[in-house]
């Protein structure tokens, strides 16, 4: 399944999502991330906390969506949103046909410098359980029908 996670910086959230899922998925999923509004690098506390948990970072980029709508471009079973809500964020709308789901997060970015360790691990932990439940999923025989709502059962985990 071809996953894009989405969000409107693709700095940290998208990132650390679209790392779990790799990860996790052990090859069931193929993650993407990308942003509405790509910042054009990935945030380094993101680095810093995917690095010490032992994922390869080479390669990790902050990139536009529209990288995702040409024609050759992997077609995306499903996109999930990480926007969050308390700094007014506006959620990237994809459009097509995929299955959609909203997995808000507090941007760890807009913490304190001196917290970001702190706030870049909770959002970590947070996507991290959601990864979990995607991937204890039998996905792969869901019917769109029934991966939405689960996809949406999974962003209200906390």
């Amino acid at each position: 399944m071809n996953i894009l996670v989405l969000c409107t910086g693709n700095s940290a959230r998208s990132i650390l999502l679209e790392c779990l899922l790799r990860r996790k998925s052990e090859g069931r999923i193929s993650a993407f991330s990308a942003g509405s509004q790509p910042s054009g690098k990935v945030h380094p506390q993101s680095l810093k906390l995917l690095a010490s948990l032992g994922y390869d970072t080479a390669g990790l980029s902050s990139k536009s969506w529209d990288v995702f709508a040409v024609p050759d471009a992997p077609t995306m079973h499903a996109v999930i949103t990480v926007c969050g809500s308390a700094a007014s964020e506006t959620c990237p709308i994809w459009p097509g046909a995929p299955v959609t789901a909203h997995w808000g997060v507090e941007d760890p970015a807009a913490a304190k410098p001196e917290a970001w360790q702190i706030a870049f691990q909770a959002a970590y932990d947070v996507l991290e359980r959601r990864a979990d439940a995607l991937c204890a999923l039998p996905f792969e025989d869901m019917s769109r029908d029934d991966l939405k709502p689960a996809l949406d059962r999974i962003g209200q985990l906390s």
